[in-house]
C-alpha cells in the first residue's frame, strides 16, 4: 500500500509541480471559485476591469461583503486592483486560470479517450453486434 501512495506522490509533484508552487495555486484557484459569489464576481470581470461600485450593482452582496469577496480573489491571485483617482478599478488576471487549465488538460486526455471508447460501442450497438 505505501509503495503505491509513494508512486501516486512521485507523480503529482513532477515537473508542473516543483515546490509545491502550482499545486498551491491550483487549491488556492479552486477554493476561491468554490463560492457562488466569488464565481460570479470572475465572470463579471472576464468582460473587462470594472470599479467596486458597479461590480457592486451586479452582485447582489454589500458593500462590505463584496470586499471580502474581493481581497480572497486578490489573495488567490485572481484580480489586481488599479487605482484611478478616487475609484478603484478590479481586473481579471488570467496566469492562475492559465495554469489550472494547464492541470485540467491532463484530465481531458483521460476523458477523451473514455469519450472514443463510448462511441465505438455506440456504434456497435447500432450495427446490431451488441444488444
Amino acid at each position: 500500500m505505501r509503495g503505491s501512495r509513494e508512486c501516486c506522490t512521485k507523480y503529482v509533484f513532477t515537473d508542473i509541480y516543483a515546490n509545491g508552487y502550482v499545486y498551491r495555486v491550483i487549491i488556492e484557484t479552486l477554493s476561491a471559485l468554490a463560492e457562488p459569489n466569488r464565481l460570479q464576481i470572475v465572470e463579471l470581470l472576464r468582460i473587462g476591469p470594472s470599479p467596486v461600485a458597479e461590480i457592486c450593482a451586479r452582485v447582489p452582496l454589500g458593500q462590505p461583503q463584496l470586499s471580502k469577496h474581493l481581497r480572497v480573489l486578490r489573495n488567490a491571485g485572481l484580480v489586481h486592483v488599479q487605482p484611478r483617482g478616487q475609484q478603484r478599478f478590479y481586473a481579471l488576471r488570467a496566469t492562475p486560470l492559465r495554469e489550472l487549465d494547464q492541470w485540467l488538460d491532463r484530465f481531458r486526455n483521460i476523458w477523451g479517450a473514455r469519450f472514443d471508447q463510448l462511441d465505438e460501442l455506440l456504434l456497435e450497438m447500432q450495427k446490431g453486434k451488441i444488444k
